[in-house]
């Protein structure tokens, strides 16, 4: 990758339609599950341009990881005031029960040992801390999108929720991009057999470059933000574009 993926990627984390609701809704759910009678520890892993750990000062202090090293350094450069190092989620340089809630948001499809990630997130998280993570989700939707992105796959809820059988519950998990499922569905299987699909790997945004623009910002936004309020209420959606999880450690 190189600095102009990192700046476009920038701007798309901020402005887009998906990230938007994405962020609103990861944040009234974390406002539903978090206690509001102190400031606290905060660890986000994988921010890209790190918009989330802007969000996530709302609850408290926030230490942010991220793995590439150009992103690393451009972020450091485009966002000074995050407190941010380098380093692998799969070796978290943090001690045992350090933080009071752990973040990794659409991260862990990026990595291969994905149990380990979950494990390390679970090492460094205090007893009745909270981990957060959100992925994309079912493997049928495979396109170009997740080959730009580097993942490495899909997920279903069965398997999320696998991940987390160690000491500590699955407090809540469920799909959500719920309303778009269908035509996104619909969408990436057609682009399999279009020129779309041809696209070059270097462009930041993959869907987000084609299903951006007023017309879509504005409608997509709209469909996709009333959601909130299913997920804020705690109500879990049958199928989605991706899956939300938290897990509590006792």
């Amino acid at each position: 990758m190189n600095a102009a993926y990192y700046k476009e990627y920038y701007h798309i984390e901020r402005e887009h339609w998906w990230f938007l609701v994405r962020n609103q809704i990861i944040m009234n759910h974390l406002r539903r599950q978090l206690p509001t009678n102190r400031p606290l520890k905060i660890l986000n892993v994988g921010i890209a341009t790190g918009r989330t750990s802007e969000l996530l000062t709302e609850f408290g202090t926030v230490k942010s990881v991220e793995y590439d090293q150009e992103c690393f350094e451009f972020t450091k450069s485009a966002v000074p005031s995050l407190d941010l190092i380098q380093g692998s989620i799969l070796e978290l340089p943090f001690e045992d029960q350090s933080y009071d809630l752990v973040c990794a948001l659409d991260v862990i499809e990026h990595v291969e040992d994905h149990q380990l990630a979950v494990r390390e997130m679970q090492r460094v998280c205090k007893p009745n801390g909270l981990v957060c993570v959100t992925v994309p989700a079912f493997m049928f939707l495979w396109n170009q999108h997740d080959d730009v992105n580097h993942h490495v796959r899909r997920y279903d809820k069965t398997l999320l929720e696998s991940l987390f059988t160690n000491t500590g519950k699955v407090v809540f998990s469920s799909y959500f991009n719920f309303w778009l499922f269908f035509p996104i569905a619909g969408f990436r299987l057609l682009s399999r057999l279009l020129p779309l699909h041809q696209r070059k790997v270097e462009e930041a945004g993959s869907d987000f470059t084609v299903m951006n623009g007023s017309i879509f910002q504005k409608v997509f936004y709209g469909i996709f933000n009333s959601e909130n309020t299913f997920i804020e209420s705690g109500i879990r959606l049958p199928v989605g574009v991706s899956l939300l999880l938290s897990w509590q450690k006792k």
